[in-house]
């Protein structure tokens, strides 16, 4: 691949259906030259503004019109997206802004009110016709998406034009059930996360098909924009699945939905289930992880997918079964998923550590087992690892905040399932010798330092913490108490 910039897809994509409908956002409509035009401007206006390729630019926005095309002007113009999570808090984001070196934010409404310490615009803010002289190396860094915790030890997943590429190509090269310019895209996955930005976004992009841009998920509203968009497939997060299951009108009002695809946390396959039969609607699964870009596995192309599985993985990816020490495990026996291809990152920022091995294999961390027929069934994660709505609780972090609240003197964290969210954060909490602690207390406190999703839903105050012979706290036995 030569030559290469992410933006490039666009510019084809309105060359081909230049006056179709590319994005839908509230009384907002744009065809695909418009967002070209409107892309190539923003692009414009960072350069103008003095930005050179290679500087980190943060997006601190909801699904919008505002966020496709400042990411995509980023791209563009040469510059690293650092698309970040809304919920975070002050610190959270002050901590980012620090481990990435950005030079400039992009935030709307009262979120520009959470960043300190760097200059903050608003999209469209930044005008002018400078020339532009784009990166074409698809080598490229262009975009930072953070993974982990960003108190103590940050960790962000570089991702180049080439890795963001190649999983829309991927995605692409899938049998029937691939996307097309005739589609209509639910586009309220957020596009701050991996999922949202370049399974939905990006394909979106690749493909000439229609977004329609919701900001966040609400049952009644939701099924309002599918019936009145006409809305053809359905990406979301199991416990929006979930709720949806409480409609009585659901089998009609998804009666243009041809494709329903969930990911970013578990499915439940019970949920699963009650959905199917209510909709007649096969849910298709898929396993990704951000360092993936994120696509390793789906269901989708499949004639006949197992209900359980996440699936095959993707065209031109590569995906092995291992023991700790690398080497091939036997038939279906469980081991780590390594994963390779094109779409893989190049490692942690800034300076690549923890990427593939020489041989192009990444070590993912999670656990699974491959059947006779190929298709990948997840069991465990070998990282402590809580996915909440499809998004990252390092309990490390939550229990360095937890600590520090008042009257507690040691805590440990682990998810537990919800309805709700798919993962729920859980703690347990020993009081400081004398003191009775209260666990409305410790929420409050931890709600002033976590992002609301890294935030116990339950606090359980303990007379003392299991520990293994080494000292770590032993939280399997915490889970099989639980």
């Amino acid at each position: 691949m030569v030559n290469f910039n992410f933006a490039d897809i666009l510019r084809d994509t309105a060359r081909r259906h230049g006056e179709r409908p590319a994005l839908v956002d509230g009384d907002r409509r744009l065809t695909w030259n418009d967002l070209e035009q409107a892309v190539d401007s923003a692009a414009r206006g960072y350069a103008a503004a003095g930005l050179v390729p290679g500087y980190r630019v943060v997006l601190l926005m909801a699904n919008s019109v505002e966020f496709v095309t400042s990411y995509l002007g980023i791209l563009r113009a040469g510059l690293v997206a650092v698309p970040l999570n809304t919920g975070l808090t002050k610190s959270e984001i002050s901590t980012v802004i620090a481990h990435s070196g950005a030079r400039l934010a992009i935030a709307d409404g009262d979120l520009a009110d959470k960043i300190e310490g760097l200059r903050t615009v608003r999209a469209g803010e930044l005008v002018g016709d400078a020339p532009l002289t784009p990166q074409t190396d698809p080598e490229t860094l262009a975009v930072l998406l953070y993974t982990s915790g960003t108190s103590g030890d940050p960790r962000a997943a570089m991702l180049t034009h080439r890795a963001l590429a190649a999983n829309v190509k991927n995605l692409a090269a899938l049998g029937a059930d691939r996307m097309g310019p005739d589609d209509v895209v639910l586009g309220v996955l957020p596009m701050f996360h991996a999922f949202g930005l370049n399974a939905v976004l990006g394909w979106v992009v690749a493909t000439g098909a229609a977004l329609i841009i919701d900001r966040r998920f609400d049952s009644t509203h939701t099924i309002e924009q599918i019936r009145s968009y006409g809305v053809t497939r359905l990406p979301l997060a199991p416990p929006a699945l979930n709720a949806l299951l409480a409609r009585d009108d659901l089998k009609d009002a998804l009666r243009t939905v041809k494709v329903v695809l969930t990911g970013a946390s578990t499915l439940d396959r019970g949920m699963a289930d009650r959905f199917e039969q209510a909709t007649g609607l096969f849910v298709h699964q898929g396993y990704g992880l951000t360092e993936a870009s994120p696509g390793v596995t789906t269901t989708l192309g499949e004639s006949d997918p197992k209900p359980g599985s996440v699936g095959r993985p993707l065209p031109n990816v590569e995906l092995r079964i291992a023991d700790e020490q690398g080497e091939e495990v036997e038939g279906d026996d469980p081991g780590e998923i390594l994963v390779r291809g094109d779409n893989l990152f190049s490692g942690y920022w800034p300076d690549g550590v923890d990427g593939p091995d020489a041989e192009g294999w990444y070590r993912t961390g999670d656990v699974g087992y491959l059947d006779a027929d190929g298709d990948l069934f997840l069991v465990d994660r070998l990282r402590e690892l809580i996915i909440v709505s499809g998004f990252n609780v390092f309990p490390s972090e939550v229990e360095e905040v937890l600590v520090q609240a008042p009257g507690v003197r040691e805590a440990a964290v682990i998810g537990v399932p919800s309805e709700a969210t798919g993962e729920a954060v859980k703690a347990f909490v020993v009081p400081a010798t004398g003191v009775a602690a209260e666990p409305a207390e410790i929420r409050q406190y931890a709600e002033t330092r976590l992002a609301r999703f890294k935030c116990p839903v339950e606090i359980e105050v303990v007379d003392h913490l299991p520990h293994s012979v080494t000292g770590k706290v032993a939280k399997g036995r915490l889970r099989a108490d639980r």
